[in-house]
């Protein structure tokens, strides 16, 4: 119904009827340009609003749209800000059920009282609106451009942008490459259609076949993450999120946090919820267009065929780095490439065809090969003499009858414009401008199918708070002890003693060797000041001990020591708890001791996880092979940690009050783990 709902919502926004652009209609003023677009597009129901009255083109003027003779479907607004309420009003008494608002000097300009304003008018008379201080927006197959911005051919890719010049950017790519726009969207300031919902709509959109986003900043990120693994369960989403540097980082909480800035924290989410990240623009309208043009890409196993030996190798190198497999070709399809190609061809994979390679070689080969892979790369580097529509037309000919993801470099030769249009009209190979990028479209759409099959359930676990929890303050180790193991994390026997011959009983009661820590709320770090002595035995070594922490803790709030036996040493690692201002508590993992601090090998998720999650995190560190065991090391119980991961990333769903935690070191071991180092702050009050 949800779905239902939002497509009913914006089909006047969408596919209008007719238009209203209001503000000046004088030569170069938005409102008129804005009324010539819409013109140019193909809509032919177009008036413009002003005090003067004055038409542009073939569209009449108004001074009101209450003096509009015919209904009206949708509002372009260009107008100064103060007119923007005023504007609302009338398309509220008149019917009118969707807007678009360019008009800046709203929040964006300190004004977010307009903007409120703007919204209470809107949801009164139940008016859908983009913006306001936005670039418009296009929907091109109900011919409506409503924008300033280079307008594209029509196609199924559907384009959400926080920036109109970054969206303006990725419809002229559109435009020059012939991959068409199926809708573009500005939603600016987002006074009332946000991201999510416009997620929502284009999930539904039978023109979308993929969603290209572009973010600055993501709120309600935790919603955000839900809706987009909502949608992309149905159809791929491709984002680029800004703010990747130090520059656009935001400080952290934690120990383990100081190593997540914003985009670490960003690129856990987005990984977190199914989304594909790309880098730049560029990248953006390369995987898009590689999920708009290709059939689904059902493995990793690549072929690459070239004429030239340097870009298939370079292709090869990309694809290995991005986790595709170039797997040399069998002897049957060696025996079958004899068959035709000359005995200098190059026939292990990349199939290397020489700068003699013909169209038909580069179809029969293709067919042939492809029959032991998922996808392919065709390269041409062609020469100016010589002309490559036949390869155009064999890459081509193999790609329809294999059925396989075929995607096409072409480069030089006497008719290459006619070639790449060829191409772009047959529709079923892109060309992108290396293998390179060939190649990461490709991995990304593999990376898609492979989650979209294996992962099930929401992208973030469940966890109810404990009733009667109680605040969660600075937590004393004893206390957050008894708090793991309440939670059902794995923990060692431990004592508390708050004078000596408590601390003595305590020991024999555990037994030698044992570890004394001192217990204090003004030191955090113990080992930084001294306050931990290991490998006590006997009495006078307890009492040694007791009184050597005691001084250390002389005008520091010293609470007494708290006791375990001393471990055997296992694998370290760490496992920490911050909070996000966008998507709240985050859990952090990676490999403990030296390693934190010198290798910053850490991974991220938004909290909480499941134990499939988790092992997710273990697999993703580059340290990850020693937890797996090397030269003959006995392997780490890898089950059993993530099973630690899971239940730790659970509390502070289940303690709200926690803001901060962490585990270090966790160690460990061939069956098992145990924390043996714990530190848990609350929220300042």
């Amino acid at each position: 119904m949800k779905g239902e709902s939002i497509m009913l919502d914006l089909q006047a926004m969408f596919y209008p009827g007719s238009v209203a652009v209001f503000g000046s209609a004088g030569e170069g003023r938005l409102a008129n340009v804005l009324t010539g677009r819409l013109l140019d597009g193909g809509m032919k129901r177009v008036c413009i609003v002003n005090p003067k009255k004055e038409p542009v083109r073939g569209a009449k003027g108004y001074a009101s749209l209450l003096e509009v003779p015919e209904p009206v479907d949708l509002a372009v607004v260009a107008s100064p800000a103060n007119t923007v309420k005023g504007i609302l009003e009338d398309c509220g008494k008149t019917g009118v059920k969707a807007a678009v608002i360019i008009s800046s000097g709203f929040s964006e300009a300190g004004n977010a009282e307009g903007e409120r304003e703007l919204a209470a008018t809107a949801k009164r008379y139940g008016i859908r609106f983009i913006g306001p201080n936005c670039a418009g927006m296009v929907s091109t197959h109900a011919r409506l451009a409503a924008t300033l911005e280079t307008a594209p051919p029509a196609g199924n890719i559907s384009l959400i942008s926080q920036s109109g010049a970054v969206g303006g950017s990725f419809m002229a790519l559109s435009a020059d490459d012939g991959v068409g726009i199926a809708k573009f969207i500005s939603y600016g300031n987002g006074g009332d259609l946000t991201v999510l919902e416009l997620l929502r709509y284009l999930k539904e959109d039978p023109e979308t076949k993929v969603i290209a986003l572009y973010l600055e900043t993501v709120s309600n990120g935790r919603e955000f993450m839900e809706t987009v693994q909502e949608v992309r369960a149905v159809k791929p989403v491709v984002i680029v999120k800004a703010g990747r540097t130090n520059t656009g980082q935001r400080a952290a909480l934690s120990h383990t946090g100081s190593m997540a800035g914003a985009d670490a924290v960003c690129d856990a989410a987005l990984r977190q919820c199914g989304a594909i990240r790309a880098d730049t623009l560029q990248s953006l309208f390369d995987l898009s267009k590689g999920f708009a043009t290709l059939p689904p890409v059902r493995g990793r196993r690549l072929l690459v065929v070239t004429n030239s030996g340097g870009p298939g190798v370079m292709t090869a190198d990309k694809a290995e780095t991005e986790g595709l497999l170039i797997q040399e070709t069998s002897d049957t399809v060696k025996a079958a490439l004899r068959e035709f190609l000359p005995s200098f061809a190059g026939l292990r994979n990349p199939i290397d065809l020489t700068v003699e390679g013909t169209g038909e070689q580069y179809e029969r080969a293709i067919t042939t090969a492809l029959s032991e892979s998922d996808a392919a790369v065709a390269l041409y580097i062609g020469t100016p003499y010589l002309k490559a529509m036949p390869v155009a037309q064999g890459v081509a000919a193999a790609a329809k009858k294999s059925g396989k993801p075929v995607a096409a470099v072409m480069q030089v030769g006497s008719d290459i414009g006619e070639s790449l249009k060829y191409l772009r009209e047959e529709g079923c190979v892109p060309c992108f401008t290396s293998g390179e990028r060939a190649v990461s479209a490709l991995a990304a759409m593999a990376a898609y199918e492979e989650r979209k099959s294996t992962r099930k359930g929401s992208c973030l676990a469940q966890a109810e708070p404990v009733e009667n929890a109680g605040g969660v303050q600075n937590l004393l180790e004893p206390e957050a002890m008894r708090l793991l193991r309440g939670s059902g994390i794995p923990v060692p026997q431990s004592a508390f003693a708050q004078d000596e011959e408590q601390a003595v009983a305590s020991c024999q009661e555990i037994g030698y060797p044992v570890v004394l820590k001192i217990v204090s709320p003004r030191i955090i770090h113990k080992s930084d000041c001294g306050g931990v002595v290991l490998n006590v035995r006997g009495e006078e070594g307890v009492r040694s001990a007791f009184r050597k922490l005691r001084a250390i803790g002389e005008g520091r709030d010293f609470r007494g020591v708290v006791i375990y036996p001393m471990l055997t040493s296992g694998k370290e690692v760490i496992i920490g708890l911050s909070r996000d201002p966008d998507f709240g508590p985050l859990v952090a993992f990676g490999m403990g001791g030296i390693y934190t601090e010198a290798l910053k090998d850490i991974t991220f998720r938004v909290a909480p996880i499941d134990r499939e999650q988790a092992l997710e995190m273990i697999r993703e560190i580059k340290m990850y092979p020693l937890l797996n065991g090397v030269r003959g090391e006995a392997p780490g119980d890898v089950g059993a940690l993530a099973e630690v991961i899971a239940a730790f990333s659970r509390l502070p769903l289940l303690y709200p009050d926690i803001a901060e935690a962490d585990l270090n070191p966790v160690f460990v071991y061939e069956k098992g783990v145990l924390a043996a180092d714990v530190r848990i702050l609350g929220k300042q009050r």
